[in-house]
């Protein structure tokens, strides 16, 4: 399915010396921040008060969360779990205040606008709890690098695996870098966001390493450049159909689904949005940098399949 066809090849290599020097100011004012400033870390990583209430109807989660707010606790997470009637309220750790007096803080509020609420739960998360999520987390993204990096090494060829890894790293980095700069809250939800946008990014990778790989095939007296830009012209109309309905929903998700899944819908926009300028012109800039060329992909003295419309069909190798 195609919205359009480009009959001419697009020069986007004309222009990768850019598009890389733009890729790394980006990729270096993101690491900046995030040594200089750091992340927001929410309480799953830092530690804090858990609390479970119970409602003898349908909780009003805003107002729940208007009220929690305006005793002065920062970075409140409430949210319904279960069912539409119990909700889970997170609170950041506070110094000198027991979990004891926080949640007692909390239910007098509750119980101001509802009698009724109930109190089913509440538990102290602890720093070294938190220590050992984020721990976890780095684990969870050091796994999937290193499987992506395996996968395209025996699906393709180690240039590029490395391109596409770089690639990949290049847009994690620069939502960490987004956060780090407007301090939002980092949550293990932002940290799911993050690993989605590693799988998400190396697909569209590997949607053009799969075309570079045939037009190697099929145009035998293009170079590599020719053969680049011929791969990115004719992926266009699938990115867009792709990447522009995958962005409608996780758009309804930020404007529409409220805090609970602002910051996860924040963490995929960026990410899709830096994901399809990776795919697209770092990831093959950096694999023509790296000097791959015909030989790496198809053997010399083979017979390939080639297409018949090409004038250049029918040249030796």
């Amino acid at each position: 399915m195609e919205f359009f066809k480009i009959r001419k090849d697009i020069p986007f290599m004309r222009h990768a010396l850019v598009f890389n020097a733009i890729s790394f100011i980006t990729f270096a004012l993101a690491v900046f921040f995030l040594f200089s400033r750091g992340l927001h870390l929410s309480v799953e990583f830092t530690g804090g008060t858990v609390m479970e209430v119970s409602y003898s109807q349908p909780a009003e989660v805003e107002k729940i969360r208007a009220s929690v707010s305006g005793l002065g606790f920062s970075d409140v997470q409430v949210q319904n779990f279960g069912t539409s009637r119990d909700v889970m309220i997170r609170l950041p750790a506070q110094k000198g205040v027991s979990t004891a007096q926080q949640s007692d803080k909390v239910m007098a509020a509750l119980k101001a606008a509802d009698p009724e609420v109930a109190l089913r739960r509440t538990e102290f998360v602890g720093p070294q709890v938190g220590e050992e999520l984020a721990q976890d987390g780095l684990k969870a993204l050091g796994m999937v690098v290193l499987g992506i990096m395996v996968y395209l090494a025996f699906r393709f060829e180690w240039k590029y695996a490395v391109a596409a890894i770089i690639a990949n790293l290049h847009d994690v980095v620069i939502i960490l870098g987004f956060f780090a700069f407007f301090q939002w809250e980092f949550s293990l939800s932002v940290l799911a966001a993050v690993l989605a946008v590693l799988g998400y990014s190396v697909n569209e990778s590997v949607v053009i390493f799969d075309r570079i790989r045939e037009n190697f095939r099929r145009y035998r007296k293009m170079n590599t450049v020719q053969i680049i830009d011929n791969a990115i012209t004719s992926t266009i109309s699938r990115t867009i159909i792709t990447h522009g309905s995958t962005q409608i929903m996780v758009l309804s998700m930020l404007l529409f689904g409220g805090p609970t899944l602002f910051y996860f819908a924040l963490a995929l926009t960026i990410g899709i949005l830096f994901g399809i300028y990776s795919s697209v012109f770092v990831a093959a800039a950096i694999a023509m940098w790296l000097g791959i060329k015909r030989e790496d992909l198809v053997k010399s003295g083979v017979k390939k399949d080639e297409d018949p419309n090409d004038p250049n069909a029918g040249a030796t190798v």
